[in-house]
């Protein structure tokens, strides 16, 4: 009767342990399945250009949700300048714009975001919400005033016609992102290296900057994903010369007159979206090491 009792009395104390262990893996499992759909959804869209931009022109809209009729032509289309696209210069013209723009923004935005969460003054609160009612701005409504002014001053159809409006979008992106990481890194760090002999400056250089890497790298990504994109601006103000691949891909010529060429575009937003992705890998592995090395002495 004893050993049936001590049996009895270990089942229920391990009975709310099993119905733990149950829970956790069924909430795992829930964390699991929501990743799986939320991956299914994000990467359907760029599944199927993939696979319409290896696809025969006859096959446009054939509904195999996989590779059929495999052929390169849409991407000789792309880089093809017989039927006026000019492909390869509109990547570099992006790849100048977006990068320029990055590199500005992220100059003038670490040294702002750095004086917003580090240096007290008056009206600090009040900048601040200037620069969060910039990124709110309606883009839309700068066009015709852009357009005035650079056609007045010569600009039309320049690099600085197309960058100068880009940092007034990425700038202030730039700075209150950055601003919210400054503002939770401690104060004992950028002071322990004062003690230590360093000017305001070289603890800046020296300490903050290696730790802020993370929080630089993944803004890095955003603006240059921002300036990239851009079409409004780079569609009024840019030329034959400086057209952006935003632009291109929405002028494109395919290979027969007064035919949409879905598989070309497709195969244009392809080529677009690599770099992209390079960029993404290159800038995550910075950050996960940005992540891993910064500690206090």
């Amino acid at each position: 009767m004893s050993i049936s009792t001590a049996k009895a009395a270990s089942a229920a104390a391990a009975a709310p342990h099993l119905a733990a262990k149950r829970r956790e893996r069924w909430a795992n499992g829930r964390t699991y399945i929501s990743a799986a759909l939320i991956f299914i959804w994000c990467l359907l869209p760029f599944y199927w250009m993939i696979v319409t931009a290896f696809r025969d022109v006859g096959y446009t809209f054939d509904p195999t949700p996989f590779f059929t009729h495999v052929t390169w032509d849409n991407f000789t289309t792309v880089f093809s300048e017989d039927l006026g696209n000019h492909f390869a210069r509109n990547l570099l013209n992006s790849l100048l714009v977006a990068g320029v723009t990055t590199i500005v923004a992220l100059l003038f935005g670490v040294f702002a975001a750095y004086a917003l969460a580090r240096l007290e003054f008056r009206f600090k609160f009040l900048v601040l919400g200037f620069v969060l009612g910039a990124s709110m701005f309606p883009g839309v409504a700068l066009v015709t005033p852009l357009f005035q002014l650079f056609t007045n001053i010569g600009w039309y159809g320049t690099y600085q016609a197309l960058i100068i409006p880009n940092i007034s979008f990425v700038l202030p992106l730039t700075v209150y992102t950055l601003t919210s990481f400054f503002r939770e890194m401690p104060w004992e760090l950028e002071e322990s290296a004062r003690i230590d002999g360093c000017t305001q400056g070289q603890a800046f250089r020296k300490v903050i900057m290696p730790l802020a890497a993370p929080a630089v790298f993944t803004t890095a990504i955003l603006a240059f994903i921002a300036a990239w994109n851009e079409f409004l601006i780079a569609s009024q103000l840019s030329n034959e010369s400086t057209k952006t691949v935003t632009v291109a891909i929405a002028y494109f010529a395919g290979a027969q007159p007064h035919q949409e060429p879905y598989t070309a575009v497709m195969a244009a937003g392809t080529v677009v979206t690599i770099p992209l992705v390079i960029l993404v890998l290159v800038f995550q592995r910075k950050i996960v090491a940005g992540l891993t090395a910064g500690a206090v002495k």
